[in-house]
């Protein structure tokens, strides 16, 4: 008797592809965007309250105290009531604005009433330049500031 001879039929493996990479490099790819897009908690939220004519007839004070006027010049330059404070405009820290907002802070507290600061900016003036003012009035706690510019006529 014979036997018939079968051949064997390779069969042919699946394709696949090694996803092991992919997902490394993906991974790779998602620490590197969340680690450059963290926000600097310090300006993430000033929590500003603007001051509205509701909120003066709610909390009427029977001797209140003059705002503080800041005035920030084109060039940078901060001016408080008047008066030149500071000209640098590279340094981000402002220690003689914190000092005046400060002894401005301890008044109103002295006084029972609640520190106002009105700040002038001028349409040319840097925005990192505000905002540090801004993170000035944040860090001695004053929280409410009228925002005004100046009209070139």
């Amino acid at each position: 008797m014979s036997k018939k001879f079968k051949p064997q039929v390779p069969t042919e493996k699946e394709p696949h592809l090694d996803m092991s990479s992919m997902i490394d490099v993906s991974f790779l790819l998602l620490i590197f965007f969340l680690i450059t897009s963290t926000l600097d908690p310090k300006e993430s939220d000033l929590g500003m309250a603007l001051p509205t004519r509701d909120n003066l007839r709610n909390n009427p004070d029977p001797d209140p105290i003059d705002p503080m006027a800041i005035t920030i010049q084109a060039d940078g330059s901060i001016f408080v009531d008047g008066k030149t404070l500071d000209r640098d405009i590279n340094r981000r820290n402002l220690p003689l604005l914190d000092d005046k907002l400060a002894q401005y802070k301890t008044a109103s507290d002295l006084l029972s009433t609640i520190p106002l600061v009105s700040v002038t900016a001028n349409d040319d003036v840097p925005g990192q330049r505000f905002i540090d003012v801004l993170n000035s009035l944040a860090k001695v706690d004053i929280k409410n500031v009228i925002i005004a510019d100046v009209t070139n006529e």
